[in-house]
């Protein structure tokens, strides 16, 4: 299996109306333009992400730069303040051969160390719209490899 985490670009400022309706900046869209630009070729079959509306916005833009042929799919259980191993059972339950899911900090960065180091303990580090490529036979704690961490370039 190739997993694919991606945080969203970078977001305007907390909305009093709530957190999961802040937007990306135009720098954020750029940024996850870039990130896209890491998965050429990559023929996904699905894009899971995050409610969020920043989330959405950086898989809808991963998605059209892709050609849009993977299944775009929203799933709850990784927004910023859900629980990593409640994330990973939801992945260990899909059957996608090349999956991406576009979601969170702290979420990601933890999700990502639970799959490579089989504990929360050590998080890999995710800036806005860093993405990284795990492999393994299936996606179970511990048992992934980290095979590149991608960060955007600096403003």
């Amino acid at each position: 299996m190739r997993l694919w985490l991606l945080r969203h670009g970078q977001a305007g400022p907390y909305v009093r109306s709530g957190d999961h309706l802040r937007e990306l900046t135009e720098h954020g869209r750029r940024e996850a333009l870039h990130a896209a630009g890491h998965l050429l070729g990559e023929d996904l079959d699905a894009i899971l992400v995050s409610p969020y509306v920043r989330a959405r916005q950086t898989a809808d833009l991963v998605h059209e730069a892709l050609g849009g042929g993977a299944k775009l799919i929203t799933v709850d259980g990784v927004t910023p303040d859900d629980d990593p191993r409640e994330a990973l059972r939801m992945l260990a339950g899909r059957r996608e051969g090349k999956l991406l899911v576009v979601s969170h900090q702290p979420l990601i960065g933890m999700l990502a160390g639970l799959l490579v180091y089989g504990h929360l303990q050590t998080p890999l580090p995710f800036n806005t719209a860093t993405l990284a490529l795990l492999e393994g036979e299936m996606p179970l704690a511990g048992l992934m490899d980290l095979r590149a961490l991608h960060h955007p370039p600096a403003h």
